[in-house]
């Protein structure tokens, strides 16, 4: 079975439409390293080809779009470089799969951002960590009444990367911080409000909208962003009611007082202990008691340094930060309680944020010393 299915639909005078289908549906479509390197080739290919004039990145689960990366092949080559528990220096690390593997998806998730055609993403299920760093770079950003997203890497002792940096820090009211630090779930309505999404569509309307995308007419030097604007709006238009309301600005508020108080150690105290009424905060405050507390502190102050970044630096910092993980015990942890005996209940190096050490910090923030 071909884990990615590339097709291309022929239009009026003889313009074509790349359709990319992620199908690797027992895995919720988890991105593995030759996943990553068909899409990032295909699209190059595409990219020079002057007769496709968009593309549609979509997938053949009804679950999920994407539910992130493969973190247990990730585990199994930190498990193997580590020989014996070893740390991994920083030689090894950057000459390893698993620095290839976040080498070569960075890359990608950058490409799709500066793609010179129209990408549309059809986000339906679960858009989830390493999903929504595909989804996030497309122009056209679709989610439907089935989308729920997140970026959870707390739970397994990473923090949200894959361009995390970039699109978080551009939410209101730091709304971004608050989800990198819980892991949080929301929904449609939540990701056109944080500006993650520029359509929301029925997913039932997904055939005609490729009818319709079929039937345009690219040719002549249109303007290919505008054709593909004008067919989603139609659907977008239908679709309102079908979406669910949003679940993050009834808590707005609260959200916002929490992260005012510029601070993780605070924030932290408070976001553990307070007593909320609403299920969707009563959820995020568990997920954050249960994740990895040395993961929130790095996810804030991943945030914290990038607030002024452009979005290659985003990039560039989270490999050598994501490198870094690799290397310390948390992430193996981590993905061995989620994922591999999953008994849930990893062995965190910290209770409370207010524990780390200010020069464990420093080392994950400190260059990998390479010639990567």
């Amino acid at each position: 079975m071909n884990s990615v299915i590339f097709k291309e639909l022929t239009c009026r005078h003889n313009q074509k439409i790349g359709i990319v289908e992620l199908n690797n549906p027992k895995a919720l479509n988890a991105l593995n390293l030759d996943m990553i390197r068909l899409l990032h080739t295909q699209l190059k290919y595409w990219q020079n080809d002057k007769d496709i004039s968009a593309i549609l990145l979509q997938s053949t689960s009804e679950k999920a779009f994407c539910a992130g990366g493969d973190i247990v092949s990730l585990y199994n080559d930190i498990k193997i470089g580590r020989h014996n528990k070893a740390p991994l220096d920083d030689k090894k690390l950057t000459q390893s799969l698993s620095s290839d593997f976040l080498k070569e998806e960075y890359a990608l998730d950058l490409y799709i951002h500066e793609y010179s055609k129209p990408v549309i993403v059809w986000g339906n299920g679960f858009v989830i960590g390493g999903g929504l760093g595909l989804f996030a770079g497309a122009s056209h950003r679709v989610v439907t009444e089935n989308t729920l997203m997140a970026m959870p890497e707390v739970a397994i002792g990473l923090y949200p990367e894959v361009g995390a940096s970039w699109f978080l820090n551009k939410m209101p009211h730091n709304i971004g911080e608050f989800l990198a630090i819980t892991g949080a779930f929301f929904n449609a309505s939540d990701a056109q409000y944080l500006g993650l999404s520029n359509f929301s569509i029925k997913h039932s309307y997904k055939e005609a909208v490729i009818d319709v995308l079929c039937k345009t007419d690219w040719s002549g030097g249109k303007n290919s962003y505008k054709q593909v604007d004008n067919a989603l709006n139609t659907f977008d238009k239908l679709s309102t009611a079908e979406i669910p309301q949003s679940l993050i600005k009834p808590n707005q508020a609260v959200i916002s007082d929490l992260m005012n108080l510029n601070n993780i150690n605070d924030i932290a105290t408070r976001l553990s202990h307070t007593q909320y009424n609403n299920k969707w905060l009563q959820e995020a405050q568990v997920k954050f008691n249960n994740a990895s507390a040395l993961s929130s502190a790095i996810a804030y102050q991943q945030l914290q340094r990038t607030k002024t970044y452009s979005k290659a630096q985003c990039f560039e910092a989270e490999l050598n930060l994501s490198r870094r993980c690799c290397q310390h015990k948390e992430l193996e942890e981590g993905i061995r309680a989620q994922l591999i005996d999953k008994d849930k209940k990893p062995q965190w190096t910290y209770k409370h944020c207010k524990e780390i050490e200010p020069e464990v910090m420093t080392w994950f923030f400190s260059p990998i010393n390479s010639t990567d």
